[in-house]
């Protein structure tokens, strides 16, 4: 079985070696000319001067490495202090539960204790949402890994629904899904190595650029754990009967209880696609062309507008003002007439189609990468990491240009060097969702002090511009301070009760919210 790599993303085999390293820090070498690009290759887990675990309750597991792997999740400062052999806090003991009784009493034995529970799913926390920042208020912190919950547990084919446990991965959802020729397509970056009960949890973004863009829209019903009884909702298509449960639970990130199960609407494969790559001169001219796109109705599976930077960084595409990807897909019908009046649009507002046909695919497998690629670059001292959000169109102009010169400013103040880039991941029909690259320069030893301070730069510029502090992420750690400015007060008020009502002893997920 391939091993999960505990300092960094995925698999330990597949991590950027040999040829792919070389051109890797031949484009950085280019790019950012004289950065020291040594590589300091992480220490053994085993090594590393770990607390003792203060309690004790078999068959619970306290091995070092375990540890270590539940400590945190996948984002860039979580990587750099991993190579820098610094973990600070981590949870006391792993429980794996099989069945959802053995999740009703470890949250019964954890509350008795006034020991901390952290919901664990696939650990790819980017926003400090697994991390026991919490360890020294309690008397012991349990990182609860429900991974050993893996199975799709029924599937409705008339109504195209499944009952499916939080712990299962993507892969083996869809695996276990296909037999009956369905699926959820719910694609995060994340997929090969997230659960079910994650995305719920987070309120994941997936596959889909419009109309199904996140894990909401695919719940018909979730099934929680909560310290004070179990929650299920009605299992129906839509209801109007008051506040909707389900949206209690979504995005709760394991504050209110542990999600076990839900049922999930699915859809038949696709059998008809079409797609191309559009070249544009002038961004603003895309931009256009892509807002006009997403209110046109035809609702593209795919509608992802790269810049001039992410299309030749990630593309292998020159453009002088973006490259946007367009894809249709369905079951049912030919999608060739929707693609068609797409390039209409994109032709009336100075795109043209892409000669090469790899263009999307160059992209996809480079998406797919970029998590790999990302710890190379940061065991070489690279500062790489991501900034998503929300907006309006008409917001998003003076956006762009506002966390583009705070980037850059912060940048040139914390690092010195670097390059800003912007993507869509998904459109609506009344605003994008950016997603913001950042690649500088950085420091041994410094790397998670400068980036805290780009963090700062940009996610202020965010707020201050009109943008959500995340669109997919979720709240975690590390976003708690501006998501307590966006949301409304009353709101968190509500929130705290819910809390205080669900969980009296405070034990899940502190810290998060």
């Amino acid at each position: 079985m391939a091993k999960r790599c505990w300092w960094g993303w995925g698999y330990e085999h597949a991590a950027v070696a040999g040829a792919e390293r070389e051109a890797l820090m031949a484009r950085v070498a280019a790019l950012l000319p004289g950065h020291d690009l040594t590589d300091h290759p992480p220490p053994d887990a085993r090594t590393l001067a770990l607390p003792k675990p203060r309690i004790s309750r078999p068959p619970f597991s306290d091995d070092p490495e375990d540890r270590v792997a539940h400590s945190h999740g996948k984002a860039f400062r979580d990587i750099a202090r991993n190579l820098e052999g610094n973990v600070e806090s981590v949870p006391d003991l792993i429980a794996r539960p099989r069945t959802e009784q053995d999740v009703v009493d470890i949250l019964d034995w954890c509350t008795r204790e006034g020991v901390a529970v952290i919901p664990y799913g696939g650990g790819s926390s980017v926003v400090g949402g697994v991390e026991p920042r919490c360890a020294a208020d309690y008397p012991g912190v349990v990182s609860l890994d429900l991974s050993a919950m893996d199975k799709v547990l029924e599937v409705d084919p008339m109504s195209r629904a499944a009952r499916i446990q939080a712990g299962t991965f993507g892969p083996n959802l869809e695996e276990q899904l296909k037999k009956h020729d369905l699926t959820l397509r719910h694609y995060p970056q994340s997929f090969e190595f997230s659960t079910l009960g994650g995305w719920l949890a987070t309120r994941a973004g997936g596959h889909f650029a419009t109309l199904a863009t996140h894990i909401d829209d695919l719940v018909e019903s979730i099934r929680t754990v909560t310290p004070v009884g179990i929650s299920e909702s009605l299992r129906v298509p839509a209801s109007g009967a008051g506040p909707s449960p389900d949206r209690l639970f979504l995005g709760s990130e394991g504050t209110l209880g542990v999600i076990t199960e839900a049922w999930m609407r699915l859809q038949a494969r696709p059998t008809w696609r079409a797609s191309a790559s559009i070249a544009f001169d002038d961004y603003a001219a895309a931009v256009t062309a892509t807002r006009l796109v997403a209110q046109s109705g035809l609702h593209p599976a795919n509608c992802r507008l790269l810049d001039a930077a992410e299309a030749f960084l990630n593309a292998g595409v020159s453009v002088n003002g973006g490259l946007l990807l367009l894809a249709w897909e369905s079951a049912d019908h030919p999608v060739d007439a929707a693609l068609e009046r797409g390039l209409e649009i994109c032709r009336d507002h100075g795109g043209r189609p892409e000669e090469r046909k790899d263009a999307a695919g160059s992209w996809r497998e480079a998406f797919l990468r970029m998590p790999y690629q990302r710890d190379a670059l940061v065991r070489s001292s690279l500062i790489v990491e991501t900034f998503e959000t929300a907006c309006t169109w008409s917001a998003f102009g003076d956006l762009h240009a506002a966390v583009t010169t705070a980037a850059h400013d912060a940048i040139k103040q914390v690092a010195g060097r670097g390059i800003v880039t912007c993507r869509f991941t998904h459109v609506y029909p009344d605003g994008p969702a950016p997603y913001f690259g950042i690649y500088a320069t950085g420091r041994w030893g410094s790397l998670v002090q400068q980036w805290d301070e780009l963090k700062v730069a940009v996610s202020d510029a965010l707020a201050a511009h009109g943008g959500t502090i995340t669109h997919h992420h979720a709240v975690g750690r590390d976003h708690q301070p501006w998501y307590a400015k966006q949301r409304p007060e009353p709101f968190a008020m509500a929130f705290r009760a819910a809390k205080q009502a669900l969980d009296p002893a405070g034990i899940l997920n502190p810290g998060v919210f």
